[in-house]
């Protein structure tokens, strides 16, 4: 049996937060949650996760800013920016900031975020 990839969620909103964790648990080790920009950053190192996956509005420091700190600390980190925003700026931005993968909010029923996660820690 594959490994569970283990997964580190930063959502600010309690119930999508709860909502990711359910979905994941299928598939992934939800290792932790925080509701912070500035708080992944510490539990990305404390935790190494396989993915991390960071809402780009997050209090104290925001996703994308929190996405490029963490490859700066970590460049084989994966991390998915996942947003409300269904714009091609936002995830032309989370591109250019080192993520891996960008997951709208919007197609998360549709089961891409496993599939992103499942993909990346394939490769």
């Amino acid at each position: 049996m594959p490994k569970r990839p283990r997964v580190l969620i930063a959502e600010d909103h309690p119930g999508v937060a709860k909502a990711v964790c359910r979905l994941l648990a299928l598939d992934c080790e939800v290792v932790g949650t925080v509701a912070d920009g500035s708080a992944v950053l510490e539990a990305a190192q404390r935790l190494q996760p396989d993915v991390t996956v960071v809402d780009v509005n997050l209090p104290n420091l925001n996703g994308l800013e929190a996405c490029r700190q963490i490859m700066e600390m970590n460049p084989n980190a994966k991390v998915i920016v996942f947003s409300a925003l269904h714009d091609p700026r936002v995830a032309q931005d989370a591109a250019e900031a080192g993520a891996a993968a960008f997951v709208s909010k919007m197609a998360v029923d549709d089961g891409d975020l496993p599939s992103t996660i499942r993909r990346l820690c394939s490769d």
